[in-house]
C-alpha cells in the first residue's frame, strides 16, 4: 500500500511515508488511521516500520512481551534503520533506563519504586489543591479580559504545578522544565532538534541531579525525598535510575495532561450540543473526560522492538523491527467502538487505550483523569459562554503525541 502521493517527499525527509503523512495531516489524522485499517491494518512503511491500527492488534500488542520497550533494542532497530532514526538513537541512546524504555524485571522494580506516588488515596488527597490552583489560574485568566490561550492560562500551568509539588521542585523552576521537556519531544523525530534536544536533556539532567543533592542534605515531605530514602533503605535504585525516574515522572506527568484538557475542551467547543448536555448534567464529567480521551488521545503511539519472531494480523514481524501500535487508530476501530467518530460523552463500555495497557499502563492516568475532572469541570461551570476565538487549531508539530501549541477561547 502507498500511503499516499507524498510518501517521494518522505525520503528526502528521511522518516517514514506515514510519520511524514501524520505531520501533514495532524489537523486530523484520523481519516487517515481509517484508511489503513480498511486496506493494511498491518502496515510495514518504506523504512521497514510496522503500523498497527485495529484496536485487537494494539490491545495484543501491548501485552505481548515479543514486543519490547527495552532502551538499548530500541537503540540497535533506530540504528539498524539508518537514515534519520540512526542519528536520532543518540538522543535514545543519551536518556537512562526508566520504566518507560525497561522490560520486566527491571520494569517491574523500578515501577514498584514509583508507584508511592500515584496511589488512590494520594491522588484523592489531592483534590482540594487542584481544585484550588484551577481556581486560582482561571480567575486571574477572566480578571485579564474576555479571551485567553486556553493551553498558556490553564491546560500547561495546572498540571506541571501539581507535579512540580508532588516531587518538590521549586515553582520558579516551572519554566525551566517545560523548555527541556518541549526540547527532548522536538528533538524524538525531528533529526535538526536533535543536538539542541541533546542540550536540554543534559541540562536536565544535570538539574535534576542537583536536586537531589539537595533533597539529600534536606529531605521533606515529597516524592523525590521519598524516592532517596527508598534507594537508601536498600531498593536496588541507582542514581541514574534514581535521576531518569523523576524526569520521566516531571515530563509525562504535565506533557500528558495539559494535552487531555487542550484536546478535550476542543472536542467539546466543536460539539456544542454534547457541550450543553455536560452543562446541564455535571455528573457527566467523569464519562466526559473518558470520551475525549478516546475520541483525541494525547499519545497516538507507543513504540516497540520485536524480540525474536512474532505473528501479527497475519503478518510476520522480524526480530529487531520497529512497531508502532496506534492507540489513536485503535480507540477510532468501529470493529470495538460504535460510532467511533461521534464524540458521545455517555459513552458506556469505553474501554479506549490512551493510556495504554499492561504492565506500561500509564502509572499517573489517576491524577490526569482527576486533573481533566476538575479543569474541564470548571471550565463548563465557569464560563457558560465559553466559545472558541479561532477557526483553525495550531498543533504542536510531533505526529505521536498529539497536543495543541494555542487553543484561543472568547467567553
Amino acid at each position: 500500500m502507498s500511503v499516499s502521493s507524498t510518501s517521494e517527499r518522505a525520503e528526502a525527509f528521511e522518516i517514514d511515508e506515514v510519520l511524514r503523512e501524520l505531520q501533514l495531516r495532524r489537523q486530523d489524522p484520523y481519516p487517515l488511521y481509517a484508511r489503513m485499517r480498511r486496506e493494511h491494518p498491518v502496515y510495514r512503511s518504506s523504512q521497514g516500520v510496522w503500523y498497527l491500527t485495529r484496536y485487537a492488534d494494539v490491545a495484543a500488542a501491548v501485552f505481548n512481551p515479543a514486543l519490547s520497550s527495552g532502551g538499548e533494542r530500541m537503540v540497535r532497530a533506530m540504528e539498524a534503520q539508518g537514515g534519520a532514526a540512526a542519528r536520532l538513537s543518540r538522543l535514545t541512546r543519551r536518556g537512562d533506563q526508566t520504566m518507560f524504555n525497561s522490560d520486566p524485571p527491571d520494569h517491574t522494580r523500578l515501577r514498584k519504586l514509583a508507584i508511592m506516588a500515584f496511589t488512590t488515596r494520594r491522588v484523592h488527597g489531592l483534590r482540594p489543591r487542584i481544585e484550588a490552583v484551577t481556581d486560582e489560574l482561571l480567575d486571574a485568566a477572566v480578571a485579564a479580559g474576555p479571551t485567553m490561550d486556553l493551553i498558556e492560562a490553564l491546560a500547561f500551568p495546572l498540571p506541571i504545578t501539581v507535579i512540580c509539588e508532588l516531587l518538590g521542585v521549586p515553582y520558579a523552576d516551572r519554566g525551566h522544565i517545560r523548555t527541556w521537556s518541549r526540547q527532548s519531544l522536538d528533538g524524538i523525530l525531528n533529526p535538526e532538534a536533535a543536538e539542541l534536544a541533546e542540550q536540554g536533556l543534559e541540562a536536565f539532567k544535570a538539574y535534576l541531579r542537583d536536586l537531589i543533592r539537595r533533597r539529600r542534605g534536606k529531605p521533606g515531605d515529597d516524592l523525590i525525598s521519598g524516592l532517596i530514602a527508598a534507594q537508601e533503605s536498600g531498593d536496588r535504585l541507582s542514581d541514574e535510575e534514581l535521576t531518569a525516574t523523576c524526569g520521566l515522572l516531571l515530563v509525562s506527568g504535565h506533557e500528558t495532561t495539559a494535552n487531555l484538557i487542550g484536546n478535550g475542551m476542543l472536542a467539546l467547543l466543536r460539539h456544542p450540543d454534547e457541550l450543553r448536555r455536560l452543562r446541564d448534567d455535571p455528573r457527566l464529567i467523569r464519562s466526559a473526560v473518558e470520551e475525549v480521551l478516546r475520541y483525541d488521545s494525547p499519545a497516538q503511539a507507543v513504540s516497540r522492538v520485536v524480540v525474536g519472531e512474532v505473528e501479527i494480523g497475519g503478518a510476520r514481524l522480524r526480530d529487531g523491527q520497529r512497531v508502532f501500535p496506534l492507540l489513536g487508530a485503535a480507540n477510532r476501530d468501529p470493529e470495538r467502538f460504535s460510532g467511533p467518530d461521534r464524540l458521545d460523552i455517555g459513552r458506556a463500555d469505553n474501554r479506549h487505550l490512551s493510556f495504554g495497557s499492561g504492565p506500561h499502563f500509564c502509572l499517573g492516568a489517576p491524577l490526569a483523569r482527576l486533573q481533566g475532572e476538575i479543569a474541564i469541570g470548571a471550565l463548563v461551570r465557569r464560563l457558560p459562554r465559553l466559545r472558541l476565538d479561532t477557526d483553525v487549531a495550531e498543533w504542536l508539530p510531533h505526529p505521536l503525541l498529539r497536543g495543541l501549541a494555542t487553543l484561543p477561547v472568547a467567553y
